[in-house]
C-alpha cells in the first residue's frame, strides 16, 4: 500500500506539472501572438459582418501582404480605434481607378470578395502613387466604406505599415488548438492534484494502521505460546 501511494503521490506531481506547463505556455502564445476582434461597422461586408469574430496574428507591418485584411490604428482617424481594412497597394505600387475599373501597377485587380461585385460605390475615380512604407486600403463594401479614398489630403489616403496591428485569419485553427491546449493543461493539473491527494492519503492510512501481532496462534479456546504448547491447551 505504501509503494502505491508513493507511485501515486510521483505520478500527481509529474502530471500537475505537465498541467501547468501545457496551460501557461497556451496562453502566453495565444496571448502574445494572436487577438480577436468584433467589427460593430458594415465596411468589410460580405467578408466580415458586424459581431462576425475575426482572430488576428499580431505581426508587424512588414510582414503584410497585398490583399491582407489588417487590423491597424491610427490616433487621427476613427477616434484613434483600431479598424479592418484590405491593402489594395504598399510602397511603390501605383494604384489607379479611372471610374470603372481598378488596376495596381497596370493589372486589373481581381476582387471576388466585394459586396454586390461593386468596386468603387460612387466616390469616383483616384490615382494614387503609395509612398514607401505606407499602405492603400480599401473596405470590401466600397459603398460604405470610410477608407484611403476618403483621406487623400494625408499622403493620398495611405497609412504608415507602423500602424499594423495585426493580419486577418484565414483559418483559426492555431489559435483554437491553443485554447484547446490550455484546457488540457488545466484537466492535466487537476487529475495531478487528485492524484497526489490520493496518495498522500493512502500513506497516511497506512502510517496510522497498527502492526499485526506476531509469535500468537489461536487454537479453540487456548493459545499456542512461543517455545511450545499453552498450558491451558487441552491434551
Amino acid at each position: 500500500m505504501r509503494r502505491a501511494g508513493r507511485g501515486l503521490l510521483i505520478t500527481g506531481a509529474v502530471l500537475a506539472v505537465l498541467g501547468i506547463v501545457l496551460t501557461a505556455g497556451s496562453l502566453w502564445t495565444l496571448r502574445s501572438g494572436y487577438t480577436m476582434v468584433t467589427p460593430r461597422g458594415e465596411s468589410m461586408e460580405p467578408t466580415y459582418a458586424p459581431g462576425h469574430r475575426v482572430f488576428f496574428a499580431r505581426t508587424g507591418g512588414e510582414k503584410i501582404r497585398k490583399g491582407d485584411v489588417v487590423l491597424f490604428g491610427l490616433p487621427d482617424r476613427f477616434n484613434g480605434e483600431a479598424v479592418l481594412q484590405r491593402v489594395i497597394g504598399l510602397g511603390g505600387d501605383h494604384v489607379v481607378f479611372d471610374g470603372t475599373r481598378l488596376t495596381v501597377n497596370g493589372t486589373p485587380l481581381e476582387e471576388p470578395y466585394l459586396k454586390g461585385a461593386e468596386v468603387d460605390g460612387g466616390h469616383g475615380p483616384y490615382n494614387v502613387k503609395v509612398p514607401a512604407g505606407r499602405m492603400f486600403l480599401l473596405g470590401d463594401n466600397r459603398g460604405n466604406s470610410n477608407d484611403s479614398r476618403y483621406f487623400s489630403g494625408e499622403d493620398s489616403g495611405t497609412v504608415p505599415v507602423t500602424a499594423v496591428r495585426g493580419r486577418a485569419l484565414d483559418d483559426a485553427t492555431a489559435p483554437m488548438m491553443l485554447g484547446l491546449g490550455a484546457m488540457l493543461g488545466v484537466v492535466l493539473a487537476l487529475a495531478g492534484a487528485v492524484c497526489a491527494l490520493v496518495g498522500g492519503l493512502t500513506r497516511r492510512h497506512r502510517a496510522t494502521v497498527p502492526p499485526p501481532l506476531t509469535g500468537y496462534a489461536g487454537t479453540g479456546t487456548g493459545y499456542t505460546a512461543p517455545g511450545g504448547p499453552s498450558p491451558f491447551q487441552r491434551p
